[in-house]
Formats: C-alpha cells, structure tokens, sequence
C-alpha cells in the first residue's frame, strides 16, 4: 500500500506540491492533485499539504521535514502512479 494512503510520518512538517496550471508537463500533477488531495488530507489532517500553481513553473514536490530541512524531487512528465511513487519516496527519506 502507498504511503499515501496511509498517515506520513518520519517528522514530515509539510509537504508542497508545485506546478503549472496549464501546461503538459504539468498535467500528471494536476490529475494526481484532483485524484487523491482528499485522501492525502484526510488521512494527515494536521500535517500542512500546500498546493502552488503559477504559471511556467516547473513541477516538484517539496517535504519539510524536522528543523528545517527540506528536500525536493521533480515531478514534470510524470504520469500519476509515477508521482505517487516518487512522493512516497520523497516522505519516506529523511
């Protein structure tokens, strides 16, 4: 099962999501966003999930996690299993 649907813990502060709203390789990201913000939030009701739309902007995925630390992966191109994959990960390291 993804940790996505489960609760993210490992000292995850926040996690952000940040893409274009038009463009393509930004689309996994929008589609993921509509498919499964819901359940992400309802399964981490206390942990911050930031959704960024700017124009232009590459697609990443950003987790803070304890004292400051963060770390990025980019999400551009990435179908949505691939995204869920890749922020799984992301939320996982530490």
């Amino acid at each position: 099962m993804s940790v996505l649907k489960t609760a993210v813990g490992n000292g995850v502060r926040e996690l952000r999501l940040h893409f274009c709203q038009t463009s393509s390789s930004s689309a996994g990201v929008r589609e993921f966003v509509v498919k499964n913000y819901k359940t992400m939030k309802g399964l981490n009701a206390t942990l911050p999930i930031l959704v960024r739309e700017c124009s232009g902007v590459e697609a990443k995925a950003y987790a803070r996690y304890e004292k400051g630390v963060e770390k990025n992966i980019p999400l551009s191109g990435l179908d949505e299993n691939a995204i869920a994959a890749a922020i799984s990960k992301l939320v996982q390291a530490k």
